[in-house]
C-alpha cells in the first residue's frame, strides 16, 4: 500500500521521476534525428515504470476508497450467474483491477463466502470490467497529464479527510498513467522510420506470434490493462496497426490468468477451481477469435476512425462476446471442472491442526485478509461447537461415550486435542490479524479487525475454561455414587440444547456472515439467562425438600450449570462484539 507512511518518499520520487524523463527528452530533442539507444531504452522504462506505478496508485486508491463497499456487494452475491457477470463487471471497473478481483474471488471461495459456481460469473465479468481502463486511456489526455499530477499530489499530500487523500492518490495515478503513456509514445517516435523496429511490429500481425507475446508480457507485469495501455500507446504514435493490436491483447486476457494461479496455489480445492475456470474462458475465448482476426478486425475498424479507440474497442467487444457465449455454458463448464479436479476424500484429523484460510499473499489487500480471518474463526467455532456438544456427556447416564467423531477414541483425549488445537489456531489467527492492522486500514476495517481481536480472545476465554474446570467435574463425578435426579438431568440437557443451539448461530454467523444470527444470540441469549435463573431456583427447591440425588450432586450440578452459563455469557459478547461492526 502506498498511503500514509510512504507518502513523502512517494511524491519525491515521482517529481524525480518526471523531471529526468523532461530532461531525457530535452536532449533526445537535440540530436538533430540521430537515434539513442541510451535515451530509447531509458525513455521506454521509465515511461513503463510511471505507467504501471500509477495503475497500481490508482487501483490502490480505488480499493481504499470503495474496498469495502465492493467486497460487501461480493459477500452478498446472489447464485444467479447473470447477476454474477453483472457484479463482477461492475467491482472490476470500480477497483481498476480484475486480479484484484481475482485475488479476492479467490479469498472468498477459500472462505466458504461463495461456492464454485457462482465464481465463475464473476470472473466473466470481471474480464468486462477490466476493459474500462482501455476505454480510459484511449482518450487523448496526456496534455493534461502533468495538471492531473500536480492535483492529485496537493490532495494526497495537504488533505486532512482520507477520502479525499485517496482520492488524491487515484487522480495521481491517473496522471502518472497518462504521463507515462506520453513519455513513451515520445520515446518511439524517432523509431518509426526504423526498418527493424517496423518489422517487430508488423511480425505481431501473426495472430499466433502476437498472442504469445501479448500473454508474455502480461504474465511479466501481471496487469492486462497495462499491456492493453501500451498497444494502445502504440497506435497513438502510429506504430503498430489494428491488425496487429489484437492478437497483443487477446494474448494479454491469457497473460493475465497468471495472477489467478497464483492466489489459488495454496488455497482450497474450490479455490482452485476458480483459477482453472479462468483460465479455461480466457484461453477457449482467444481460440475462438484467432483465427478470425482480419474478419474481426474489419469489424472494429468500423466503429471508429481512431486506431487506439479501435483497438480499446476491440479489448471490450472481444470480452463481451466470449462472456455472452459462455453464460449458457456456465453449469456445464463447472461440471466438467468438478469432474475432473473433484474434492479429495479426507479424514479429518483432530491431532494434526491445519490452517486453511490464513493466507499471506492476500495481506497487502485487507479486505480479503479479513475474510480469510473470519474463515479461520469460523473453523475455530465449530471446534468450539464440537466441544460444548461433548460437555455434559460424562455427567448424564452410565458410562461415557467414545469420541464425537472418532467412537473408537475416548471421549476425554478427543475433547482436549480439540482444546489444545483451539489453541494453536487462535495463536495463528492473532498473529495474523496483529499483520492486518499494520496494513493501511479504512476506520471499518480497523473495527473489523478489533472485533476479530476481541472474538479470538473470548473464544480463548471459553477454551481455558473448559480445560479448568471440565476434568476436576469429572474427577468429582466419579467419586459419587448417586446419579442427578430426573429433574435435574432433564434442565441440564435443557439447558446444554440451549447454548448448543447458540454455538450453532455463532458457527453460521462465520460461515454465512449473516448479521441476522448474532442478533438472535442476543435476544435468545436474555432468554436463557432467565430459563437458568429458574432451573437454578428449581435444583434448590429440590435440595430443601430433601431429594436424595438433589442433595448427593448439588455441588456438581451448580458448578456444571455455572460453566455452562459461562460460556453462554461468552457467546453472547462475541455476538454483540460482532453487531457493533456498522
Amino acid at each position: 500500500m502506498l498511503f500514509k507512511r510512504n507518502i513523502y518518499p512517494a511524491a519525491i520520487l515521482l517529481a524525480l521521476l518526471v523531471v529526468l524523463t523532461t530532461n531525457l527528452y530535452a536532449g533526445s530533442s537535440s540530436n538533430d534525428g540521430e537515434i539513442s539507444l541510451f535515451l530509447i531504452a531509458t525513455g521506454l522504462l521509465g515511461g513503463l515504470g510511471m505507467f504501471l506505478y500509477g495503475m497500481e496508485m490508482m487501483s490502490d486508491g480505488m480499493k481504499m476508497t470503495a474496498g469495502d463497499s465492493m467486497r460487501a456487494i461480493l459477500e452478498k452475491l446472489t447464485s444467479n450467474r447473470f447477476i454474477a457477470v453483472f457484479i463482477g463487471a461492475f467491482v472490476t471497473m470500480v477497483i481498476q483491477s480484475s486480479s484484484a478481483t481475482t485475488v479476492m474471488l479467490v479469498s472468498f471461495v477459500n472462505s466458504g463466502l461463495l461456492n464454485f459456481v457462482q465464481a465463475l460469473g464473476v470472473v466473466l465479468g470481471s474480464n468486462i470490467g477490466s476493459t474500462v481502463t482501455a476505454q480510459i486511456v484511449a482518450f487523448k489526455v496526456t496534455d493534461y497529464a502533468l495538471l492531473l499530477i500536480a492535483a492529485g499530489s496537493v490532495m494526497a499530500l495537504f488533505a486532512k479527510k482520507d477520502t479525499v487523500k485517496h482520492l488524491g492518490f487515484v487522480i495521481l495515478g491517473f496522471g502518472l498513467l497518462f504521463y507515462g503513456m506520453k513519455v513513451m509514445s515520445d520515446t518511439m517516435k524517432p523509431l518509426r522510420t526504423d526498418p527493424t523496429f517496423n518489422s517487430i511490429l508488423t511480425s505481431f500481425e501473426n495472430p499466433f506470434l502476437g498472442i504469445i507475446a501479448g500473454a508474455v508480457f502480461t504474465a511479466l507485469i501481471q496487469s492486462s490493462s497495462a499491456t492493453t495501455g501500451i498497444v494502445i500507446t502504440l497506435a497513438s504514435g502510429g506504430s503498430i496497426t489494428l491488425e496487429a493490436g489484437i492478437p497483443l491483447i487477446l494474448g494479454a486476457n491469457i497473460g493475465t490468468c497468471v495472477t489467478a494461479i497464483l492466489a489459488g496455489l495454496n488455497a482450497t480445492r474450490d479455490a482452485k477451481r476458480v483459477a482453472i475456470g479462468h483460465v479455461t474462458f480466457n484461453i477457449i475465448g482467444v481460440l475462438m477469435f484467432c483465427f478470425w482476426i482480419p474478419y474481426f478486425a474489419d469489424f472494429i475498424a468500423q466503429t471508429s476512425d481512431n486506431v487506439p479507440r479501435q483497438i480499446a474497442n476491440a479489448h471490450t467487444i472481444f470480452n463481451i462476446m466470449a462472456t455472452i457465449i459462455f453464460i449458457p455454458f456456465t453449469p456445464f463448464i463447472s461440471k466438467t471442472i468438478l469432474r475432473y479436479f473433484p474434492d479429495k476424500e479426507e479424514l479429518r484429523n483432530i491431532e494434526q491442526p491445519a490452517i486453511l484460510n490464513l493466507d499471506e499473499k492476500v495481506l497487502n489487500q485487507p479486505g480479503a485478509a479479513i475474510n480469510s480471518a473470519q474463515a479461520e474463526i469460523g473453523g475455530v467455532v465449530g471446534l468450539t461447537e464440537r466441544v460444548v456438544g461433548s460437555l455434559v456427556r460424562p455427567f448424564i447416564g452410565t458410562a461415557e461415550e467414545g469420541d464425537v467423531e472418532n467412537p473408537d477414541q475416548d471421549l476425554h483425549t478427543g475433547l482436549h486435542q480439540r482444546l489444545d488445537k483451539i489453541v494453536y489456531l487462535n495463536e495463528n489467527i492473532s498473529d495474523y490479524l496483529v499483520k492486518i492492522s499494520r496494513q493501511d486500514l479504512t476506520e471499518k476495517q480497523s473495527k473489523e479487525v478489533f472485533a476479530l481481536v476481541s472474538t479470538v480472545n473470548y473464544l480463548d476465554s471459553i477454551n481455558n475454561m473448559v480445560k479448568l474446570r471440565f476434568d476436576n467435574l469429572v474427577g468429582k463425578k466419579q467419586t459419587l455414587a448417586e446419579d442427578f435426579s430426573a429433574a435435574g438431568q432433564e434442565e441440564i440437557l435443557g439447558y446444554h440444547g440451549k447454548l448448543l443451539k447458540q454455538v450453532k448461530r455463532l458457527n453460521k454467523f462465520f460461515t454465512k456472515f449473516d448479521r441476522a444470527k448474532a442478533a438472535k444470540i442476543m435476544t435468545k441469549g436474555e432468554q436463557y439467562k432467565d430459563l437458568e435463573e429458574k432451573y437454578r431456583l428449581e435444583h434448590f427447591k429440590r435440595v430443601s425438600s430433601d431429594v436424595a440425588e438433589s442433595v448427593a450432586t448439588h455441588q456438581l450440578h451448580v458448578e456444571l450449570m455455572d460453566m455452562l452459563k459461562q460460556i453462554n455469557i461468552f457467546i453472547e459478547l462475541i455476538a454483540a462484539t460482532l453487531l457493533n461492526i456498522e
